[in-house]
């Protein structure tokens, strides 16, 4: 086999060979590339997940006991806003590294940054807190997106293999997010680890800052594991070529927008009247595109109809770190065969779920071949498994007026979503990469997960409603949001042949 001239990935880290981009000899017969890119994103996301457990809780546990003592409402929108931040900082993100850096140096860096600001937040300190939260949305804003891009890179735009190279990247996210949820939940909240920092005279109550610290820890493994094995990686990612201009006066220009964004979105006491005119703003991009001549701007408003779609089930979905947290801390009772576990432990349920059915939604997808639903039906199948997980949720509701209620209401909340999920995240961002215009590959997966800051953003806004004192509200909670996602789920199955039309015989 010929080999290409060596590649840098970036120019600090030595020079490395060029591999076949199709090479086997990965997971499961995949790309060696994919193991690469599996084992960084695994340890990425046991940071996000290992903080994403404890932020609800530790904001709203009183002063005295160690954490902030906010209310429950702003609990959520500062949770909403934080998660939205590293989804909507991808553009930004996937601008970088297009026109800049490349993909896999923006992997680095933002990973850097991820690390640096899990590590802030070890510190006690409101203020390194709140630094830490920037730093870590400014981070995943560059990893994100061009981690997911190098997941596509290695594959042709004919590879069969291509979707279930997705789902299995997929279940490596979730392997780490198991492993995070139980080992910053037992950090933060076990008596055992509170005991151990007492005997060494320490502070009880910061436990929850070494579980922050533990988060770091999980991102810098990712780092290590991202640079011994680069030499997989050396035919994706590239920077553009040295004498091509950089459009520095366009990434001006989309920074301030993203960072305006953000700070409009912050104002979440408005955000149901800014979500309302987004949408409508969606609809109009969707029909402008739709009805041009090109094939790709046809392909563009069916990536903005998914787009929409996605942001709804995200809504729903990403209150797992909110009021279902709440749910599962004040109303759940903890215990499995007299085992009392920690409310944080909650957030591995959704993992496990995943990498139960990842290998049986790949596998399918493989079985199925051309006879597998189309994207677009699977993302409305993906949505209606969303909208059945909160109608589940509604004798839960009913239940708390007599206390705590069975582990088993959450169990089948999260095999629901899951479900859904599996239906829609790695088939977005499968379906993504081979929509995306070539040179804008990067953007279009920064405006993907802009689709996820969204959802998260209208998730926390959702979640200020939440009441854990009253089931009679609880159960309206429940119901209107379940409700307001099945018609959602109608409408997407209406378009779904439009869609399929839109993308041109991408299925």
């Amino acid at each position: 086999m010929s080999t290409a001239p060596a590649r840098l990935i970036p120019s600090d880290l030595g020079p490395v060979p060029t591999l076949d981009p199709l090479a086997t000899g990965g997971i499961g017969g995949q790309p060696r590339g994919l193991t690469t890119l599996f084992l960084t994103e695994m340890w990425e996301r046991f940071s996000f997940y290992g903080m994403r457990a404890l932020l609800v809780l530790f904001m709203t546990l009183g002063i005295a006991e160690g954490g902030l003592g906010f209310t429950d409402k702003r609990a959520a929108a500062i949770y909403g806003t934080y998660t939205m931040s590293g989804y909507l900082l991808s553009i930004l993100g996937g601008y970088i590294a297009d026109n800049f850096i490349g993909a896999r140096r923006a992997v680095l860096w933002g990973g850097s940054i991820i690390a640096l600001g899990h590590f802030s937040m070890a510190l006690h300190s409101q203020s390194t807190f709140f630094a830490g939260l920037a730093l870590v949305a400014l981070g995943t804003g560059l990893l994100k997106p061009n981690i997911s891009t190098m997941v596509g890179g290695l594959y042709s735009a004919t590879d069969a293999r291509r979707d279930a190279g997705f789902s299995i990247f997929y279940m490596g996210i979730n392997i780490g997010a198991v492993a995070a949820s139980i080992i910053c939940g037992f950090l933060a909240q076990h008596a055992a680890f509170r005991g151990f920092l007492g005997s060494l005279g320490l502070d009880p109550h910061q436990s929850w800052h070494w579980a922050f610290g533990a988060a770091g820890v999980g991102m810098t493994l990712g780092l290590i594991t991202y640079v011994r094995r680069r030499a997989t990686l050396s035919h994706v990612g590239h920077p553009p070529a040295a004498h091509q201009p950089r459009p520095w006066g366009i990434l001006a220009l989309v920074a301030l927008g993203s960072l305006a964004l953000v700070g409009v979105m912050i104002a979440a006491d408005y955000y149901r009247a800014i979500v309302y005119g987004l949408f409508v703003l969606q609809i109009a991009l969707i029909l402008f595109f739709a009805f041009r001549p090109t094939l790709e701007s046809r392909r563009i408003a069916a990536i903005l109809v998914l787009f929409v779609a996605a942001q709804v089930f995200w809504s729903i979905f990403e209150q797992a770190g909110s009021s279902m947290t709440l749910f599962a801390d004040r109303l759940t009772n903890n215990r499995i065969l007299g085992w009392e576990f920690p409310s944080t432990f909650w957030q591995s349920v959704n993992s496990a779920w995943v990498i139960l059915l990842a290998p049986c939604f790949a596998w399918l997808w493989i079985k199925l071949g051309s006879r597998q639903p189309s994207s677009p039906a699977k993302f409305a199948l993906g949505l209606l498994f969303v909208a059945l997980s909160f109608v589940w949720m509604v004798p839960a509701a009913r239940l708390t007026v007599e206390g705590r209620v069975s582990p088993l209401w959450l169990l089948g909340l999260y095999f629901l979503q899951t479900a859904g999920e599996m239906l829609i995240s790695p088939v977005g961002l499968s379906t993504m990469t081979k929509l995306a215009p070539a040179r804008l590959t990067g953007l279009v997966m920064g405006i993907w997960f802009m689709a996820a800051a969204l959802g998260n953003k209208l998730a926390g806004v959702l979640a200020g409603d939440f009441k854990s004192d009253s089931a009679a509200e609880l159960v309206t909670f429940f119901w209107h949001q379940a409700i307001g996602v099945g018609l959602c789920t109608l409408a997407l199955f209406a378009l779904v042949p439009w869609v399929k039309r839109l993308m041109g015989g991408v299925r």
